[in-house]
């Protein structure tokens, strides 16, 4: 029989190209002060909860994110860069009237939703999808039947999303994945990672009374 593996996962606090609506990709941007707050929040969030170990990816804004935890759990995170955000390519940095500006024809395609068309230089849904997945069910299979916490990114969450769910890849982000949001699933069989079970999802009790987060609606570019 399988050993079902439950994980925590969150999103990395806010920096100031969440709050500008830039593509962030791989580019290393830190957290801003609002996101900080959410980090020391999360780490309190964290007390009382059993984790055996800790992951994050190796960019700067999920390494503080997790660092407040890390502290709370007596842990020391574990980087992976396969944890990292889709790679946006040559349009990381931009926002979304400046690849409109710059790459028309990139924000053409990117307006499909196509899981198999990604920005120039950059990964499609298709190769983001399995790589998220690999990284996780390499994880669950190294830890089976232990609570594990990842730090990683809203791209990585709504794949994992999108799959708990059974939805295709394709069109925009259907889910609430907030700034250090609190989300636990399990794993029933870790040598499939596609066996995903959504406990808990986009829990932000943790975050109550602080600014309204910035949002960046997929759905309001779809073609009518």
């Amino acid at each position: 029989m399988p050993t079902p593996t439950d994980l925590i996962l969150i999103r990395h606090g806010e920096t100031d190209w969440n709050r500008e609506l830039r593509f962030q990709g791989h580019i290393d941007v830190p957290l801003n002060d609002t996101g900080h707050e959410q980090a020391r929040r999360l780490g309190l969030r964290m007390a009382g909860e059993a984790v055996d170990v800790l992951f994050c990816s190796d960019l700067l804004r999920t390494q503080q994110t997790a660092a407040p935890a890390a502290q709370q759990l007596s842990l020391l995170p574990i980087t992976q860069a396969a944890l990292r955000e889709q790679n946006f390519g040559v349009v990381e940095g931009m926002r979304a009237e400046e690849i409109q500006a710059l790459h028309p024809r990139a924000w053409e395609d990117w307006l499909e939703f196509h899981e198999d068309k990604g920005m120039p230089e950059g990964e499609s849904a298709r190769q983001f999808h399995a790589r998220i997945l690999e990284a996780l069910g390499r994880i669950a299979m190294a830890h089976a039947g232990r609570r594990i916490m990842v730090v990683t990114h809203g791209g990585a969450l709504d794949m994992v999303w999108r799959t708990a769910q059974g939805l295709g890849l394709h069109g925009p982000r259907q889910s609430d994945i907030p700034n250090a949001g609190f989300n636990r699933i399990r794993i029933a069989d870790p040598a499939d990672p596609s066996t995903i079970d959504i406990l808990d999802w986009a829990d932000t009790r943790h975050l109550a009374d602080m600014p309204p987060q910035p949002s960046y609606d997929q759905s309001r570019h779809l073609r009518k």
